[in-house]
C-alpha cells in the first residue's frame, strides 16, 4: 500500500486483528445492510448506522456538532482515538462514515482494506457480542468543512465554469435510463440523467473483486483517462453522496488530489431541484 500518496489512511486486516485489544483504538462497522453487524463483526467493533446515527432524522442534513459528540461519546471514541472504518460491500458506507468524521474534524480515521468481505473470507474471528465503553467527552468542531463538501451553488458555478465532475453512479442513472440506484427504486428522482459535463466513472471500478482497491497506478488510469487530474477542482456525486464518497477517498488520499468535494446532494437533490439543467446523451 506504499504506492499510495497517503497509504497511512489505509490498514490490512492482519493490523486491525493486531490491534483489537488497542485501548486507543475503535474499530467501527458501518453497513448498508443493517442487519449484518448482529449477524457478527468484527470481535470488539461498534455500530453506527449511517441513516439512524448520522444522520438528522427530520432535516436532510447530518446531525449537528452536539449530537456528533453525543454519538462518539456513547461509542466510547475520544479526540485522540484512532477510529478503524470498515463495512459491506466495498466499503463503500465505511468510507461514508470516514467522510462525516473528517466533516466534523476527527483526526485519526483509517479504512480497513476489504471490508467485511476480506475479514470473512480470510476466515477471521465474528462476534455477535455488542461491546460497551467508558464514556468520553468528546469535542468536535463544527460541521464546516466546506474544503471536502459540495453544496448545490457550487455544483451550479463547476456546470457554468466547465469544471469536473465525476459521476459515479452505474450508467444506466447516468443516460437516465433508471430514476434509481439498480434495485432501489423507491429512491429515485423525478428526472433522469446527469448534470452537464460530468464523467461517468463508477465507484466500484476503484476496487478488485476482493473489496480492496486498485493500485495507485490502476487507479490513475481510471480517473487521469476521462479527464480527472490532481491539477483540477473535483466534485463527486452520486444518488444521495455515499458512493460518491468513496470517490472521495480515492481521490484524496490515495491518489492525493488536493481540491476534491463530495456533493452529498448528488442526484436525488439535482434530480429534483427546480431549473437546474440536466444532460442525457
Amino acid at each position: 500500500m506504499a504506492e499510495y500518496v497517503h497509504p497511512e489512511v489505509l490498514v490490512d486486516t492482519d493490523w486491525v486483528a493486531q490491534h483489537l485489544q488497542d485501548k486507543n483504538i475503535r474499530v467501527v462497522e458501518s453497513d448498508e445492510d443493517i442487519l449484518l453487524y448482529d449477524v457478527g463483526h468484527v470481535p470488539g467493533a461498534v455500530k453506527i448506522d449511517w441513516h439512524v446515527d448520522l444522520q438528522d432524522q427530520v432535516m436532510r442534513d447530518y446531525i449537528d456538532k452536539k449530537g456528533f459528540e453525543s454519538l462518539l461519546s456513547s461509542r466510547g471514541i475520544a479526540n485522540d482515538t484512532t477510529v478503524v472504518f470498515y463495512g459491506d460491500k466495498n466499503n463503500w458506507w465505511a468510507c461514508y462514515a470516514f467522510w462525516v468524521f473528517k466533516l466534523f474534524g476527527h483526526d485519526k480515521c483509517l479504512i480497513m482494506n476489504g471490508g467485511r468481505q476480506k475479514w470473512i473470507a480470510e476466515n477471521r474471528p465474528l462476534s455477535k457480542d455488542v461491546p460497551t465503553y467508558p464514556q468520553t467527552k468528546y469535542a468536535a468542531k463544527a460541521r464546516d468543512d466546506k474544503s471536502i463538501r459540495a453544496f448545490r451553488e457550487q455544483v451550479m458555478q463547476h456546470v457554468q465554469s466547465g469544471s469536473p465532475l465525476v459521476d459515479v453512479r452505474s450508467p444506466q442513472e447516468f443516460t437516465g435510463e433508471l430514476l434509481h440506484m439498480p434495485g432501489y427504486p423507491q429512491e429515485g428522482a423525478l428526472r433522469g440523467g446527469h448534470i452537464p459535463g460530468a464523467k461517468n466513472i463508477p465507484w466500484a471500478k476503484a476496487v478488485r473483486e476482493d473489496g480492496t482497491f486498485k493500485t495507485a497506478d490502476e487507479l490513475r488510469s481510471l480517473y487521469e483517462s476521462q479527464g480527472i487530474t490532481n491539477d483540477k477542482d473535483v466534485v463527486a456525486y452520486c444518488r444521495i453522496g455515499e458512493r460518491s464518497s468513496h470517490t472521495w477517498f480515492v481521490l484524496s488520499y490515495l491518489l492525493g488530489y488536493p481540491k476534491v468535494r463530495n456533493y452529498d446532494g448528488s442526484w436525488t437533490e439535482w434530480g429534483n431541484l427546480v431549473g437546474a439543467p440536466i444532460e442525457k446523451p
